[in-house]
């Protein structure tokens, strides 16, 4: 959200001294592949194991005598065995489960690991999914083949899995066909435990020759040099191959294109929850969030796949064309295709990875959000637009704010705080002077039905009642030596952190939050806020929290660090239900990963106000949504910078559509309130945010149907038109639902645009009714004050006409429908209606249109 004071004046240097290289400051602070110990140690791994190819003798296999297979009960149980130097082995359990749904999940971890450590866990983190996971999954029955070498699974109607036991390997066949194939690389790798001692006896019998040793026991990253990575090293990693496919998609969060780039000769992409200065575009570094699902897709079928591992992650990526003649005698038959491979490399954890594969992109998304649940179908406030900066100074200034979208006429549903509405930046506290009577300010909102959300880090200032409460119940991090509460810095300089792991943390969340609570107050129109929780350590390696720094259940952050986020917004989620358990919570976070779609929305974080972020910001919303995560959004018109008019009037124009709507500006940026611009450009955008309002019942719709069964809201083109391979890279226009095919305009100085259209339908324009029609790109003129948005044919779309000041008092407004015929002279739609606010709603509220 912000940055440190030392960060701008580093910055301000490295400009100086070299005006061409701004963006270089951002990317020291984290760490490349070769700086960190277990990625770079299995990268060498892959290259060593790619070198030999049919000469390398892989030295994981199944045991065959271990097996035990319970087809009725949906499962198999053996051993796979790591053999050392000297032939022994280092047994590791395997255990396979068909998923309700026909989703396959294996689970690989270390047996019986007795550490020399008596501080943390002796067994590896393996309690990702409890987070991650809606509820545990049911198992269904398979039928199975036993061979001396193979065992064969067949399941549903389609589905076949081979699993090979020297080398092990996985071929998932669908109808018939190869779709994903584990470890057909053999880059699977299991670090074992091993003392450091055992690791420098002469011919020591745990590293092969294939094997790196670099940072196994020390971290040399300048920042992280006072990690004692207490267990060494422990990472584990493996190979899927997509095959029949050239794209690959997910694995949020990075700013990059929605087709994921082949990574062969540069920096994988990274899974690491860090508060990242002004990210870059077009980037693999990591950034706030963490999802570790990835589809891919072809015009027959859809696969994806779920590594449930919340450590330190690195992706590799490689996309193959075609194959020569001579690789034809390394490369196994089924991936002789045009095909993907990835390597996936965790710093610890274990293997636990469910492989989805489905006939459309679509459905593969909807596998992954039964394992992980859909997202919460929103208050309706919260799909209105949002006005925040850091910061609005006083109760006056939020209700002269207040004031003015109704003397300029344009709609608003929601204002925001930052931190300087706390007292010396303590949170759950006012600063006095400023908001002396937080109570009377929100029922001022209220009268209009609006709300305020204010912000509530992690991070506690020492010192005082909150923080001492925290350090007195041992219900924050621990140091490393598990002797007292972990300090670092954040904005109110030293400070506790509270551990939502641990669920004594949760009952005293709830007194922070409750009715009649120094911050919550009486009111019913306050709502949170939780920025920084990756977490944010300004002092800290990276950005962050040490690793080695103690969570409940004595787990090192090591094994936690993506779900951090997850764990502290879902403890608001809990106590704002303790707080009305009637009324639909509304959290936006910035820290995530995979399930935090059920509580919360998200942003993409500190993005600056140019044309690139504008574009960046739509494949990062598809990307989300893909990933199961379709309540996001950017900030509109850029965190940092001061927008030019026609800038700050696109990026509204491209904002109406993210799911998440909000206007939010740096504390040294300039005002740029819709109306401060004035003329022509305040016009366009009160009538672009009148859009989004006119737009609510239909967007209410859609977020209703993906509570029901995980579905995007923001649909990249080929979500809906999988077999044409010509959109598969298309990430500058998308389909609002499956109606409304919008393509925003995000270049400077553009007055056109080409529009592709997917099908031969006709296309009307949403604004003048021009009819488009034909397969392919079409010419469409984009003056300042037009959005390209076509209404399909045979597509009925339900809207409110009237113009209020917020989405309450729009409740009882009457609805107009858009209808346009299709060939047939047919045309459907759906529409959802309940009271927008409470879990009252019935699910025989909704019905559709024809």
């Amino acid at each position: 959200m912000r940055v440190q004071l030392w960060q701008f004046l580093w910055a301000a240097i490295v400009i100086l001294l070299n005006p061409l290289q701004t963006y270089a400051v951002k990317e020291y602070l984290f760490k490349k592949c070769d700086q960190s110990g277990f990625c770079s140690r299995n990268r060498h791994f892959a290259t060593e194991v790619t070198k030999q190819g049919l000469d390398y003798n892989s030295r994981y296999s199944i045991d065959l005598p271990s097996l035990i297979i319970k087809d009725d009960e949906g499962y198999f149980d053996a051993k796979i065995l790591k053999e050392l130097n000297d032939g022994s082995h280092v047994d590791l359990s395997l255990h396979v489960s068909l998923l309700s749904g026909n989703n396959l999940r294996f689970q690989i971890n270390e047996v019986n690991r007795k550490t020399e450590q008596s501080l943390i866990q002796d067994k590896r983190y393996d309690e990702a999914s409890k987070w991650a996971f809606v509820k545990e999954p049911e198992l269904i029955p398979f039928q199975h083949e036993l061979s001396s070498d193979q065992l064969i699974l067949t399941y549903g109607e389609h589905y076949e899995a081979k699993f090979d036991f020297h080398p092990f390997k996985l071929t998932l066949l669908y109808k018939g066909v190869p779709s994903l194939i584990v470890n057909d690389r053999n880059l699977l790798n299991v670090e074992h435990y091993r003392t450091r001692k055992q690791e420098d006896e002469e011919n020591s019998i745990h590293i092969a020759p294939e094997e790196s040793t670099f940072d196994a026991y020390k971290d040399s990253f300048k920042d992280s040099k006072g990690d004692t990575l207490p267990l060494g090293p422990e990472s584990v990693a493996l190979d899927f191959t997509f095959a029949n496919s050239l794209t690959v998609y997910g694995i949020p969060e990075h700013a990059d294109t929605m087709s994921l780039k082949d990574t062969t000769d540069g920096e994988p992409y990274r899974l690491f929850n860090v508060d990242i200065f002004e990210y870059l575009t077009q980037s693999r570094l990591p950034m706030y969030g963490s999802i570790p699902f990835m589809l891919s897709t072809n015009s027959k079928h859809s696969s994806g796949l779920f590594w449930v591992n919340s450590a330190d992650t690195y992706i590799d990526i490689k996309k193959v064309h075609k194959v020569e003649a001579d690789e034809k005698k390394v490369i196994p038959e089924e991936t002789q295709s045009q095909r993907v491979q990835t390597h996936w490399m965790s710093e610890n954890g274990i293997v636990d990875v469910i492989l989805f594969v489905k006939d459309s992109p679509h459905e593969v998304t909807q596998a992954y959000a039964s394992i992980t649940g859909n997202t919460q179908l929103p208050n309706l406030f919260s799909l209105g637009y949002h006005q925040s900066r850091w910061n609005y100074n006083d109760e006056p200034d939020v209700l002269d704010i207040n004031s003015k979208f109704d003397q300029h006429q344009i709609p608003y549903d929601t204002i925001w705080l930052d931190v300087e509405y706390t007292d010396e930046r303590k949170y759950f506290t006012w600063e006095p002077k400023m908001f002396p009577n937080p109570d009377r300010m929100l029922s001022k909102l209220a009268e209009t039905g609006r709300y305020l959300v204010a912000l509530i880090d992690p991070h506690l200032k020492i010192g005082y009642e909150v923080s001492n409460v925290v350090e007195k119940q041992n219900i924050g991090y621990r140091k490393s030596d598990n002797s007292s509460s972990f300090h670092g810095h954040c904005w109110p300089g030293e400070s506790v952190w509270i551990d939502t792991f641990n669920p004594a943390a949760q009952s005293f969340w709830n007194k922070l939050h409750a009715v009649g609570s120094n911050f919550m107050g009486q009111a019913q129109n306050l709502f949170p806020w939780n920025d920084m929780s990756e977490p944010s350590v300004f002092d800290g390696p990276e950005t962050t929290a040490p690793k080695d720094i103690i969570h409940y259940g004595n787990w090192e952050h090591r094994s936690v660090h993506n779900l951090n986020g997850l764990t502290f917004h879902e403890a608001t989620y809990k106590a704002l239900i303790a707080h009305n358990n009637n009324i639909r919570p509304f959290i936006l976070t910035r820290a995530f990963f995979s399930g935090s779609q059920r509580t919360a929305a998200m942003w993409t974080g500190d993005n600056m106000a140019k044309w690139e972020y504008v574009q960046a910001s739509i494949s990062q919303v598809l990307t989300l949504n893909i990933a199961g995560y379709p309540f996001c959004g950017a900030d509109v018109a850029g965190f940092f910078g001061n927008p030019e008019p026609e800038l700050l009037v696109r990026f509204y124009q491209t904002g109406i559509w993210y799911p998440f709507f909000r206007g939010h500006a740096h504390i040294d940026s300039r005002r740029h309130e819709p109306w401060v611009a004035g003329g022509e450009y305040t016009d366009i955008m009160r009538d672009t945010i009148k859009l989004r309002y006119k737009l609510l019942p239909l967007l209410y719709t859609e977020f209703y149907k993906s509570s029901q069964v995980g579905s995007p809201i923001v649909n990249p083109i080929f979500f809906l038109y999988p077999e044409d391979e010509q959109n598969y890279d298309i990430d500058d226009e998308f389909f609002f639902g499956k109606s409304l095919l919008v393509k925003p305009i995000t270049e400077q100085g553009q007055t056109e645009t080409l529009v592709y259209l997917p099908d031969d339908k006709i296309y009307y324009d949403f604004e003048d009714y021009t009819p488009y029609q034909g397969k392919g790109y079409h010419s469409f003129n984009a003056p300042l004050s037009k959005i390209p948005v076509l209404l399909k044919a045979g597509t009925i779309i339900p809207t409110k006409q009237r113009y209020r000041r917020s989405s309450k008092l729009m409740k009882f407004d009457p609805y107009t429908l858009y209808l346009t015929a299709d060939s047939d002279g047919t045309a459907s739609g759906e529409l959802y209606i309940d009271d927008g606010e409470t879990f009252n709603a019935q699910n025989d509220n909704d019905f559709s249109i024809e």
